[in-house]
């Protein structure tokens, strides 16, 4: 189990002197690769019920380039171009320009939050008003939303969400925006993090609207950057190498969640090009999580797979630390896929199973979903439920993706 700082401690936090997730110009974390001094030892199988099983025939070659210039290319032939995806039957997934580099990522370690903008007692509550067992994170750590501590317990919404739209693979339409609004989520690992300049105010604001005051973490020197967003105090965060890939990495960050164990949020964006690949990283990536994660705290990964299947390979590697078992999240007509057509399941919320434990349904207004919601405005009534997003939202424009929400109830003992 992860040692935390008692709450009397916890103010030295919030003021600067313990600045591990909102250094200016620093890295918060060892280097990538390394085992962490909190390290309780390697990560064993997290023992899922079910196998997912193997890759279903998909080819063991990689039909593209080792290195995705960072499109969403859903033929399973190379990243370079544009994005049509044969399935989606509503929009195009593509982008003329989307991942040829024409945003530019202006974003450096500042983007992590600085003391200023993602730490600080005035900025996001203190981090003995967020995290203590007491207080629950709740009403002083920001707007809470429909999420809030009961009896003991925290519920938590976590939400992976892939929702750029437009030609410049950002935030900016307010399309994604709106619909994070709308299912109001606790922490949010996201992918192709850009909005308008990708400067460290307008990371800021993007960040307010989603919930104010809330801290997150952004990979630097990345094309499409991934990162999380969080209710919580984030505590320790960085990046671990995708070597499949340049123009993006796995971002991660650990979180100060109520109660005595962290939560550790992985924000990716697995390639387009083969299965292979996609195996590979998660591969890699199991890596990292065995090497530095306590096993002691929870685990979650969340984001973009791009996985054409439930059986693919790199779902059963995610087994060795995760449960991939069902059943799924889906919309209000029961439907799981989460691409623009809803018929393959590109984006995944997958947890160890000290985690998963605690799932309980998603409830939104008056709606309840028991395994979780795939949110597509275009189908989702009452549409006032996740008032500001609106029906055509998730129709946009090179909207490739749907979100992810699944809401867990943790101990705060």
């Amino acid at each position: 189990m992860a040692m935390k700082l008692p709450p009397y401690l916890r103010p030295l936090l919030a003021m600067g002197f313990l600045a591990l997730a909102c250094g200016e110009g620093e890295e918060p974390t060892a280097p990538p690769d390394s085992g962490t001094s909190v390290d309780a030892g390697t990560r064993t199988d997290a023992g899922t019920t079910v196998d997912a099983g193997s890759d279903a025939g998909q080819s063991t070659d990689d039909a593209g380039t080792t290195e995705d210039a960072g499109s969403d290319v859903d033929s399973g032939t190379n990243d370079a171009g544009t994005e049509v995806e044969v399935d989606a039957g509503t929009s195009v997934d593509a982008g003329t320009t989307e991942d040829a580099g024409t945003t530019v990522d202006a974003g450096t370690t500042v983007d992590a939050g600085t003391t200023v903008d993602a730490g600080t007692t005035v900025d996001a509550g203190t981090t003995e008003d967020a995290g203590t067992t007491t207080d629950g994170g709740s009403a002083d750590a920001g707007p809470i939303g429909e999420t809030d501590t009961d009896g003991g317990y925290t519920q938590i919404r976590l939400m992976a969400a892939n929702l750029s739209s437009g030609n410049g693979q950002d935030y900016d339409p307010g399309h994604g925006i709106r619909l994070m609004q709308g299912v109001k989520p606790d922490v949010v690992m996201i992918q192709e993090f850009n909005y308008k300049s990708d400067s460290a105010s307008d990371m800021r604001s993007m960040v307010d609207m989603i919930g104010a005051g809330f801290y997150y973490y952004r990979e630097t020197g990345a094309q499409i950057p991934n990162g999380i967003i969080s209710r919580y105090p984030i505590i320790e965060s960085g990046e671990w190498k995708d070597a499949k890939v340049s123009n993006r990495d796995f971002a991660w960050a650990r979180i100060d969640i109520p109660g005595p164990r962290d939560l550790w949020a992985i924000s990716v964006h697995l390639l387009t090009t083969s299965s292979s690949n996609r195996n590979a990283e998660a591969t890699q990536l199991v890596g990292y999580i065995k090497a530095n994660i306590p096993e002691g705290d929870y685990l979650a990964i969340g984001g973009d797979f791009n996985t054409d299947s439930r059986s693919e390979a790199c779902l059963t590697t995610f087994k060795q630390v995760v449960d991939i078992a069902g059943p799924h999240p889906a919309d209000k007509n029961g439907k799981e896929g989460t691409n623009a057509g809803r018929s393959k399941p590109y984006d995944h919320v997958i947890v160890d199973s000290d985690l998963r434990q605690y799932q309980v349904p998603t409830v939104i207004g008056a709606s309840t979903f028991n395994n979780g919601l795939v949110l597509d405005s275009r189908v989702y009534t009452p549409i006032s439920e996740i008032y500001p997003a609106l029906n055509s939202d998730s129709g946009a424009s090179s909207m490739q993706h749907m979100g992810v929400i699944k809401t867990f109830r943790t101990p705060n003992f």
